[in-house]
């Protein structure tokens, strides 16, 4: 399971945030458009960049598992907005390539097994985040 990541104000500029997950420290920033000084990620390319790391992962977990000769997986991801009913929704694009001598088969398989990676799953179901005010 995850572990904690501490998310601050870095005072380096209007939005830059300091984030540190475990022994990593990244940068998060919006982009000059937003008024940031787009100097890291935005907050959607962090939760998009989770969910294709996290696919990548669990394919590569699964063709490991079934002796598949899958020898590469790269995954593109997108965010814009959408309207269900009338109701706008976030979207997310996730462009899988997967290479390999695979059989349309087993690519069909891997795309079914990219649908139930943790990350995935989590996005596509309602979450339960709790907020509360540090002592």
């Amino acid at each position: 399971m995850s572990g904690t990541v501490v998310v601050a104000e870095n005072g380096q500029g209007r939005y830059q945030q300091r984030v540190q997950a475990g022994e990593h420290i990244m940068l998060a920033d919006e982009p000059e458009s937003m008024g940031g000084s787009d100097a890291g990620p935005a907050p959607f390319d962090f939760v998009m960049a989770g969910l294709g790391a996290c696919t990548s992962m669990t394919l590569r977990m699964y063709a490991e598992r079934k002796n598949l000769a899958l020898t590469r997986v790269s995954v593109s991801l997108s965010h814009d907005k959408t309207e269900v009913d009338g109701i706008k929704h976030d979207r997310i694009t996730r462009q899988i390539t997967i290479e390999g001598k695979l059989s349309e088969a087993e690519r069909q398989r891997l795309l079914e097994i990219a649908e139930k990676c943790p990350v995935h799953r989590a996005l596509s179901q309602s979450l339960v985040i709790e907020s509360q005010l540090a002592n």
